[in-house]
């Protein structure tokens, strides 16, 4: 049996395994519970009552999470020239297009998220089996494929986020990180759920959020009471 740590052992000490926690118990404790040396995430994990095998039950969308991600978002903005000034003014971190390309054909994915234009997207499509396993494939649904290059970085490095439900039925999401006051944690969380039920599929019966889980980087998960998320 693989021994606990203390910080493991502290942890499981102040969850209740069994109780169903409001949002705001459940910010609080996942803060109380993370002794870590470095700023660590908080995650969130929504699992639907969906079947994601199904075109008419996917669910895919982006949030503008109030109070941000807390993580600097590496952004390559892969334009024509004309585009570059705009999206270095917005804070890229890398632009430009051919050299981006074949840098990414050999490998390098050294970025969280890639905003294009409609325009390249004939040389971007080329780079799908590697952006796309990633999750790193621009998509005009999720507004990285745009003409408004500089308002699209703007909102990414202000803590805009797409998701989408992954094969078993569960959303997974950075909301923000342990420093962040409990308050903030759970506005983020709520905007981000608010968005999710919004997207609810027409062909969804019976539960559509079934379960919730809020957790840090290194700390068990909390489950969250689906009904509590306004207490």
């Amino acid at each position: 049996m693989t021994k606990l740590t203390k910080n493991q052992k502290f942890a499981l000490e102040k969850l209740d395994k069994d109780k169903l926690y409001t949002l705001k118990e459940a910010s609080s404790l996942v803060k109380e519970m993370t002794k870590t040396k470095f700023d660590a995430s908080i995650d969130l994990d929504v699992r639907l009552g969906i079947d994601p095998r199904k075109s008419n039950q996917m669910v895919r969308g982006v949030v503008s999470l109030p109070h941000g991600t807390g993580k600097e978002t590496r952004v390559l903005v892969l334009c024509t020239p004309d585009k570059e000034a705009e999206a270095k003014e917005a804070g890229a971190d890398f632009v430009g297009l051919d050299d981006f390309v074949e840098k990414i054909k050999g490998g390098w994915t050294d970025m969280d998220v890639i905003i294009t234009m409609p325009s390249v997207m004939g040389k971007v499509g080329q780079l799908g089996r590697i952006l796309g396993p990633r999750g790193l494939m621009p998509n005009p649904k999720s507004g990285t494929v745009t003409m408004e290059i500089g308002k699209a970085v703007k909102e990414v490095k202000q803590g805009k986020i797409d998701f989408k439900v992954d094969k078993s039925g569960i959303i997974h999401a950075s909301i923000g990180k342990v420093s962040f006051e409990s308050q903030k944690i759970v506005e983020n969380a709520r905007e981000f759920i608010s968005i999710v039920n919004k997207l609810k599929p027409a062909a969804a019966k019976g539960t559509y959020i079934r379960s919730v889980f809020i957790s840090s980087t290194m700390s068990p998960a909390i489950k969250v009471d689906p009904k509590g998320l306004d207490d």
